[in-house]
């Protein structure tokens, strides 16, 4: 028999699966059945993600059984790294301390980061700035246009003040903005919104990309799951296609590892719920 799944380039498990001697009935049909439909809503889940799901709706499961699955069915993810420089230092505007290194976050509205991005297009390159909750990775603010200038960031950084409450007049611990240190981030026009609003400010350390890494942890998961998976015909489609993606999906639907395997709404949801028990 060990010769036989040499010959055929098959796993032993495999070839009891499919041995046409004894078929039998797979035990773990509906299960398949559930991770494919699940796969094909969300491509990009790995094996947790996949396992907090399927228990999400009714599956009692563990990781070893789920991991094997879609090993079995090709299922399983592969994600390429790849850091993009979008950032103009070379400015000379003011730039402001890491205030957000040592911050211990308990609540929303402590911790904004702030990132941008480029999209591809058929015939030209876009730029997507956006403004996460860093206590709960939700997307507050964001725009899309064809030129990273000042424009830009502003346009995302309003719709963030206007979606959000911002503590004041010590209640609470106050608002940091962290962003790298882009000249739209250190622009007058942008510096001064964020002081206008008792916003302090902070930027990256020179040369070093991964203070912001939530942020590039978030673009990479916007390029995988839905940047190279569309062909944007214009501005306009790749704004609404992307506007669904971050407002209903990544906000609304996604599950996230490092909250529990909850999306970010649902995340602040419960936040809010166990402050108003205390």
């Amino acid at each position: 028999m060990e010769r036989m799944v040499k010959l055929g380039r098959v796993s032993r498990s495999g070839f009891y699966r499919f041995d046409d001697a004894d078929p039998g009935p797979d035990p773990d049909i509906d299960l398949r059945d559930a991770i494919q439909k699940i796969a094909v809503e969300w491509p990009a889940y790995g094996r947790p993600r996949m396992t907090k799901e399927l228990r999400e709706r009714g599956w009692t499961v563990n990781p070893k059984r789920v991991h094997r699955l879609m090993r079995e069915d090709n299922l399983l993810c592969v994600r390429k790294r790849k850091f993009v420089v979008t950032t103009d230092s070379h400015h000379t505007r003011k730039v402001y301390p890491n205030l957000a290194r040592d911050m211990v976050l308990t609540a929303i509205n402590q911790l904004w980061r702030a990132d941008i991005t480029y999209i591809r297009l058929r015939d030209e390159f876009v730029f997507l700035a956006v403004i996460l909750d860093a206590y709960s990775r939700r997307v507050i603010g964001w725009a899309l246009d064809r030129t990273m200038e000042d424009a830009l960031t502003l346009t995302a950084l309003r719709m963030a003040l206007a979606r959000r409450s911002i503590p004041r007049n010590g209640a609470g611990p106050g608002l940091v903005h962290h962003s790298d240190r882009g000249s739209q981030y250190a622009s007058n026009d942008y510096t001064d919104l964020l002081k206008a609003n008792g916003i302090d400010i902070s930027m990256s350390r020179k040369g070093n990309p991964w203070d912001n890494a939530a942020c590039e942890s978030f673009m990479k998961t916007l390029k995988y799951e839905e940047v190279l998976r569309n062909e944007y015909r214009d501005l306009a489609d790749a704004r609404a296609s992307i506007r669904e993606f971050l407002e209903k999906i990544y906000n609304q639907k996604r599950l996230h590892s490092a909250l529990g395997y909850v999306p970010p709404a649902r995340f602040e949801k419960d936040a809010a719920a166990r402050q108003l028990s205390l």
